[in-house]
């Protein structure tokens, strides 16, 4: 199921909202950007064999600036600009990582990983199957994913589904600071090919930061998800930019008695299923949020395995999938607001499953 809206005005990632005035309570905080030039930093210095690669991620400090001041610190040898060649510095890293490297491959965005996609489908993520489990590629792909702001059809594809479906590949998609510090620390140390997918509109973003997850060798478990939020009526489960709509969605709900449960994701292969079973039992009422196209989405494989499993039987009504609406992304900016879910389209559509007339 897939929304249609026409409601306006409405608070977006780019502005005031309730989760960033949250954060502004704690006493330590970090934008997105900051939190993953942070990780980026210590694991650079941590081991010699990591090095980064992609489009001006070195004397231009990254397009997005989430590279920023390392060339100066680590130099040309750890921070490698490329021509703008996704396949060629794709496979590059990928040599460089059956080598015994571990390269950081940056996409200016992941729209462009299309360029590569042979390489990473086939070169990297099938690799260790078929030398029998001989040579391993511990290599970290990253850059924004999913849309943004006026980017167009081509420039704004969600590829979370593209790339869980290819065995051999990890996938993860943070939302928070913590996450995106604990995923690409984990990455960079993983022995196998992991993808971060990430988002443009959350790298100005703000969240409050613990001191356990500035430790150096702060990890999430690839495979782990995190309950933000604990509820009794409903379980929303989302994954990177989508989670923030959801928190925002969860508290409009909140104020009309129904409490929801919210999993941020955060690795969706593989995919925590153990935390998202104990909530539906908790909850018996399911609904997943993203903001990618509905068809063969995140959604559609959480709904389908739930079917499938003897988890169905705890459901007191249909799992519902929440996404973006089924068409190229428009340019134009109010029709590109209409194609993925916002806070109140999320809210609607957990009250139709508990069973709340709108």
């Amino acid at each position: 199921m897939q929304f249609i809206s026409s409601v306006k005005n409405v608070t977006i990632l780019n502005g005031p909202n309730t989760y960033q005035k949250q954060c502004c309570r704690f006493v330590k905080k970090m934008t997105v950007r900051d939190a993953l030039n942070a990780a980026l930093d210590e694991e650079l210095a941590r081991d010699e064999n990591v090095f980064i690669i992609g489009e001006e991620v070195a004397q231009y400090d990254g397009a997005y600036k989430v590279t920023k001041g390392l060339w100066k610190k680590y130099g040309d040898k750890r921070l490698i600009d490329t021509p703008i060649t996704e396949a060629g510095f794709c496979g590059i890293a990928i040599g460089a990582a059956l080598s015994g490297l571990r390269p950081i491959c940056e996409f200016m965005t992941f729209n462009f990983s299309m360029q590569a996609i042979d390489r990473v489908v086939n070169g990297a993520a099938k690799n260790l199957y078929m030398s029998g489990g001989r040579y391993s590629v511990p290599l970290v792909f990253r850059g924004p994913n999913g849309n943004a702001k006026g980017l167009a059809a081509q420039h704004s594809q969600c590829f979370a589904a593209w790339y869980m479906h290819v065995p051999g590949l990890k996938v993860m998609s943070p939302t928070t600071c913590e996450d995106y510090r604990g995923a690409l620390k984990a990455a960079v140390r993983d022995p196998d090919p992991v993808l971060i997918l990430e988002s443009e509109l959350l790298y100005n973003f703000q969240f409050p930061v613990s001191d356990e997850a500035m430790d150096k060798d702060f990890v999430i478990p690839i495979g782990k998800a995190k309950i933000e939020k604990t509820g009794k009526h409903i379980t929303l489960a989302s994954h990177g930019q989508a989670t923030v709509y959801t928190l925002q969605a969860a508290e409009i709900l909140a104020g009309e008695g129904i409490e929801a449960e919210v999993i941020n994701l955060r690795s969706l292969r593989p995919l925590d299923w153990d935390t998202l079973f104990k909530s539906i039992t908790k909850t018996h009422r399911l609904m997943t949020v993203e903001l990618g196209w509905p068809v063969c989405s995140v959604g559609s494989e959480i709904v389908a395995t739930v079917m499938e499993n003897p988890i169905f039987f705890q459901l007191d009504a249909p799992a519902v999938r929440c996404t973006g609406v089924d068409v190229p992304m428009p340019y134009a900016e109010n029709i590109e607001y209409e194609c993925t879910p916002k806070d109140h389209h999320i809210a609607d559509f957990a009250k139709k499953i508990c069973g709340v007339k709108i």
